[in-house]
């Protein structure tokens, strides 16, 4: 009777073992399939008369999990407190129109989130690197801070 229990116990256990393994095995195999994309915020194009309100820095990172893009950075340097965040679709350094909302802290340094479910268009926008993230400050109402969003 102790031999089937102990027998029992041993096909318990490596049955446990292979459930998690098989849990960790998915989770690796989902984390491989999400993509990472990286943007630097700069000043968007200006002229002389737009210097006094143009200014600043920042970074992003996007993970795009299936259809869900994930993103988070920061920024700094603002000559006014940031307003909006737009993520904007159009070729690498050609402004295009505003196609989803992201949040950003209302001040001249802070952070920007956001989670987005993307469309099948979007996402190939996205991996051919015709989105970018635009800021716009109260100063700077049509655009403060751009960047592309690359791998």
């Amino acid at each position: 009777m102790a031999m089937r229990w102990a027998r029992l116990a041993a096909i318990a256990g490596f049955s446990i073992a292979a459930l998690f393994s098989l849990a960790f095995v998915g989770a690796a195999q989902n984390a491989q399939n999400a993509e990472s994309f990286k943007a630097r915020l700069s000043p968007v194009p200006i002229n002389i008369s737009m210097m006094p309100t143009i200014a600043g820095s920042g970074s992003l990172t996007a993970t795009l999990q299936g259809k869900q893009l994930t993103i988070q950075g920061t920024f700094e340097g603002l000559r006014s407190p940031a307003t909006t965040v737009q993520i904007h679709r159009g070729p690498k350094g050609i402004p295009g129109p505003a196609i989803l909302d992201l949040t950003a802290t209302k001040a001249a340094k802070g952070t920007v989130n956001g989670t987005l479910d993307l469309t099948p268009d979007q996402i190939a926008d996205l991996r051919n690197g015709r989105m970018y993230v635009q800021i716009q400050s109260e100063r700077a109402p049509e655009g403060n801070l751009w960047g592309w969003l690359l791998k």
